[in-house]
């Protein structure tokens, strides 16, 4: 096991991102922002704290459509409202969103400067569920997905890990074709947003670079580790990315009042941990999903202590067999484009 290591972490965020206002009935609150900036701040890791800048038009324009873009402008100065019968957004929601794209174009600068060993973008709107030109899921632009187009554009590969409960069919689709971009979600299914089964593995020079790895409800950390020993660490080492970049949803965790897997915030440190060795001083979490927050809270200690070298022990809790059944099938799936699994 690697030893514990000082690390600093660059931890962006804005006072624009609690602004963003979704209503007293949303899950998606602003209060989500406190939980994480308190879960940076108790895991005792160095923390180099940054206001997270504005993204220009033209980043976004590398994902998003020009009139998608002028369309979540407008609405949102005209006063804002429902986008979707899952998405709002409000007067507020444009600063908001353009920081929250805007934080993994100044992560990766800093990353690259050596001002920092990791990232942390503790922001929202989130952003895996918006495609090119429609909001959904909580999101108006796809955060990550703006970063890793910045990074492949300057001739980096990149891997994309989306641990949210939710698979991330906007992510997926924008780099289904594409060789540079490895795109490995591990989320409940069936579940929102009804993607992510395990035949959708890409298309074109991004065949066998899109890898899904769907559990049933009640999935404990058990069937995740499997899943990280059997797939995910191997896939990893075999593309060998410049850049790894994690839709770090924390509504995978057991007390998570919106999804139905198991784990706790240790499982989350043992997969930071592992990314950390993949990708030393290249490595970013964008805050997706989570609505608990003491679980929030807890569960990003637990991601930056990983970072910095701790390796919990795995959780008591076991998964049902039908999660190892489910890891199996995917396995053979994900074996018929790496020899590694």
């Amino acid at each position: 096991m690697r030893e514990s290591v000082s690390v600093r972490c660059a931890l962006y965020t804005h006072e624009a991102c609690w602004r963003h206002d979704t209503g007293l009935w949303h899950p998606e609150q602003p209060e989500r922002l406190d939980a994480v900036v308190k879960g940076a701040r108790l895991s005792g890791v160095e923390l180099v704290e940054r206001e997270a800048p504005e993204a220009s038009l033209e980043s976004l324009q590398t994902i998003h459509r020009p009139a998608y873009i002028a369309q979540i402008h407008d609405f949102c100065a005209a006063g804002g409202g429902s986008l979707d019968p899952d998405t709002v957004a409000s007067p507020g929601s444009w600063e908001a969103a353009l920081r929250s794209a805007g934080a993994g174009l100044a992560a990766i600068d800093a990353l690259t400067a050596g001002e920092a060993d990791a990232a942390f973008l503790a922001v929202r709107p989130p952003g895996h569920h918006a495609t090119r030109d429609q909001a959904m899921g909580f999101c108006l632009f796809n955060n990550i997905a703006v970063a890793a187009e910045h990074l492949t554009r300057r001739g980096e590969k990149v891997a994309i890990v989306d641990w949210d409960v939710h698979h991330g069919n906007s992510t997926q689709e924008m780099f289904y074709d594409r060789g540079d971009v490895l795109y490995l979600s591990m989320h409940e299914f069936p579940f929102y947003p009804g993607t992510g089964w395990i035949d959708e593995t890409g298309a074109g020079d991004g065949s066998g670079f899109n890898i899904n790895l769907p559990f049933p409800a009640e999935t404990a950390g058990d069937a995740y580790e499997e899943a990280w020993v059997r797939v995910v660490l191997p896939v990893l080492r075999a593309v060998e990315p410049d850049w790894v970049l994690v839709s770090a949803g924390y509504d995978g965790h057991a007390d998570d009042p919106l999804a139905h897997i198991r784990l706790q915030a240790g499982d989350y440190g043992r997969m930071a941990y592992r990314l950390a060795e993949i990708a030393p001083g290249r490595l970013v979490f964008f805050l997706e999903g989570g609505y608990d927050m003491e679980a929030m809270a807890e569960s990003v200690s637990a991601t930056l202590r990983g970072v910095a070298g701790e390796f919990p022990d795995p959780g008591r809790e076991t998964s049902p067999a039908r999660a190892f059944h489910m890891l199996e099938v995917a396995a053979a799936q994900v074996g018929r484009s790496w020899e590694e699994v």
